[in-house]
């Protein structure tokens, strides 16, 4: 268990505060948290209980399903978020190694959530061979249920890669002009 599901008593908690406080603006039915946050659905519904008797969430019925919603009116709701923002933390070696069953890795390069800048078009960039669309999209769900926001992630091949750098490609300019961090460089970039 990671320390602030210590704390907190329960890791299933925290990505679900996580989900609902990065995602202030969307609501989310108890089954979609489960999924969102990939735990089960009694856990789910236990931690949502827990989150609206303590005034974090508020119920939202505008439609059949019931949807929960993150309350701003919370007494200490900014508090709260900016305590889980700067205490998630994915270790670089997670990631390196949760990504190596995709394939041969050249590059991993982290921005935009990792390094505060919200408006980047991309969060995570992958380069290598013979990579796995699949294991890529199955290692990014899973750091989205840790992190509770989804992540915008681009993959590519080493010569394709290069090429765009080559002809200053904007995507690849959105992350390497701005402020943004090398997992792992077998590159030289």
């Amino acid at each position: 268990m990671d320390p602030l599901g210590k704390l907190f008593g329960s890791s299933a908690l925290v990505k679900i505060m996580r989900l609902f406080l990065f995602n202030e603006e969307e609501a989310f039915t108890s089954e979609e948290v489960a999924f969102r946050t990939k735990t089960s659905k009694e856990t789910a519904r236990k931690e949502l209980k827990h989150l609206l008797n303590s005034g974090v969430i508020r119920k939202r019925s505008l439609k059949s399903p019931i949807s929960y919603i993150a309350s701003p009116r919370f007494t200490h709701y900014e508090a709260l978020k900016s305590f889980l923002r700067a205490a998630t933390g994915i270790s670089d070696t997670k990631i390196t190694s949760s990504l190596k069953k995709a394939g041969s890795l050249r590059l991993i390069a982290l921005s935009g959530l990792f390094t505060g800048v919200m408006e980047s078009k991309v969060d995570v960039l992958i380069v290598g061979d013979r990579l796995d669309e699949r294991v890529i999209s199955s290692v990014i769900r899973t750091l989205e249920a840790d992190l509770g926001r989804e992540l915008r992630y681009a993959a590519f091949a080493t010569p394709d890669f290069r090429y765009r750098v080559g002809v200053y490609d904007r995507l690849i300019r959105d992350v390497f002009d701005y402020p943004h961090r090398l997992v792992l460089d077998k590159i030289g970039m």
